[in-house]
């Protein structure tokens, strides 16, 4: 068991969650981590704990629950709460002969002075104390979805609670989902965060050096030379140089499945890191990115495995790479979610008529692909998405609050089709820019460009005066990638 982080900061998150329920009335959250689980016989998959629970305790042993009772109303501004707020743990007990083998428990006795909670109890009175903790409170939040059997298991709290109603024991009347609340708070990373994201973004980007560089000294060294390998360079090794720079840093895990991808594999988005020999003249896409404390990175970079582009290679890549400069130039205040996905999709629709792989004299200008959305044969993914504890990160796409409008779109029966507005972006999202251009061998695409899939990410921290890119510590331009793998 390790504790990487201040409990004072959770403490403040705690404390807004608590906020949060006294302004809705007041109420109990409940919270459990995630469960161990079985690989298969004696083996169980590496643990990682539940992003929601980690956030409100950085608290990353198995078999936890925090409950979060706030009776009275929050505060007006400039007067103080009045009611109060209280959060419990539940964890194992110390057991000297479990821990010889799984190692160090924290402990009930331990776990108020070391991660700042009021009270903790051992994890065996659960279904004792829990009942006590939702009698008489006008409301239980917890996560809808995302554990299963928790319905059941508070359904049989509740049931016990309502057997007392003779005594005059209340139980709480509504039940919502936690994170709703959870997710907005999530959305906007504190200082402590984003040092964080920091680091695992230079930990990922200097991964993603290391694997450039040794594909092209090992495809120089061939198969006999020094530093070769006698099957040739695969997919794997890459991988492996991937990992090897993760943990060596200190990073805990890879964020997500790494995708290291040769030739045409990087046409494939969610290909996985096989054992495909990669042959200079050929691309490797390589998606990867650390988790660190919690916390993920998330970069791509596309580059040619014996470091020189070739001129077709170069051309799609420098299109690439000027579409997500135009979509960075967007992230910033103010804009909204969608204008980065807009701006880069509109130089790479540009791109695609510039070079043929859409006939101008058959498809139109950009705003006719646009239309027509027949640039989707070579650009068929988003442009972003949130990240933070999570690859894929919590928190709305849409601005709250606002109301649906015409989206230009159609629904199957032909009506205008209404959507929200996208979120509009604020200091203290991270999200995503990944643009990318994957063509698959076709009728009237040329040649030249069969089998060539390039994807350039980085993780985009937005600031008061537009962003801050995270992961820049591996090269994004052709010509710095060829300097570095020379």
């Amino acid at each position: 068991m390790t504790l990487l982080n201040p409990s004072a900061v959770y403490a403040k998150r705690r404390a807004a969650i608590g906020r949060a329920l006294q302004a809705a009335g007041g109420g109990v959250a409940l919270l459990p981590t995630a469960p161990e689980l079985v690989r298969n016989r004696d083996a169980d998959f590496p643990y990682r704990h539940d992003s929601y629970f980690y956030y409100l305790t950085g608290f990353d042993e198995p078999g936890a629950w925090l409950v979060i009772s706030a009776s009275g109303k929050a505060g007006q501004r400039g007067k103080a709460a009045q009611g109060t707020i209280q959060s419990t743990l539940f964890c194992r007990p110390k057991d000297l002969e479990r821990e010889i083998w799984d190692g160090i428990r924290l402990g009930p006795e331990a776990a108020p002075a070391a991660l700042g909670v009021d009270a903790a109890f051992s994890l065996d009175v659960l279904d004792e104390q829990m009942p006590a903790l939702l009698a008489n409170q006008p409301a239980v939040w917890f996560p809808f979805a995302t554990h299963k059997g928790l319905e059941t298991q508070v359904d049989g709290w509740l049931n016990k609670v309502r057997a007392k109603a003779r005594q005059g024991v209340e139980c709480p009347h509504s039940q919502h989902d936690l994170c709703r609340l959870l997710d907005e708070m999530r959305l906007f990373k504190d200082a402590h965060e984003i040092a964080i994201l920091r680091r695992a973004g230079q930990i990922s980007a200097g991964a993603h050096v290391r694997a450039m560089q040794t594909s092209a000294a090992m495809l120089r060294a061939g198969k006999t030379g020094p530093g070769s390998v006698k099957d040739g360079l695969r997919e794997y090794h890459l991988e492996a140089e991937l990992l090897h720079e993760f943990r060596r840093h200190g990073a805990q895990f890879p964020a997500y499945t790494s995708i290291v991808a040769a030739g045409a594999n990087a046409c494939v988005l969610h290909y996985r890191a096989g054992n495909a020999e990669l042959h200079p003249g050929q691309l490797c896409l390589i998606d990867a990115g650390c988790e660190l404390d919690g916390y993920a990175s998330d970069i791509t970079r596309t580059f040619p495995a014996d470091g020189k582009f070739s001129p077709a290679q170069r051309i799609l890549y420098d299109i690439v790479q000027a579409s997500q400069e135009a979509a960075v130039a967007v992230t910033r205040p103010g804009q909204r979610f969608n204008d980065p996905h807009d701006a880069a999709t509109r130089v790479l629709i540009e791109g695609m008529l510039d070079t043929g792989l859409l006939a101008k004299t058959k498809h139109g200008n950009v705003d006719d692909v646009l239309a027509s959305g027949v640039y989707k044969q070579f650009y068929m993914h988003r442009t972003g998405h949130w990240m933070g504890m999570d690859v894929h990160d919590c928190g709305d796409y849409t601005e709250p609050g606002s109301a649906p409008q015409d989206s230009g779109e159609k629904d199957a029966q032909g009506q205008p089709l209404l959507k929200k507005p996208s979120r509009i972006l604020q200091p203290g999202m991270v999200l995503t820019v990944e643009p990318g251009l994957y063509v698959r061998p076709a009728k009237g695409v040329p040649k030249k460009f069969w089998d060539i899939g390039i994807r350039i990410e980085d993780d985009a921290l937005v600031t008061a005066q537009g962003c801050e890119l995270l992961t820049r510590g591996v090269p994004v331009k052709s010509s710095e990638i060829e300097a570095l793998m020379r």
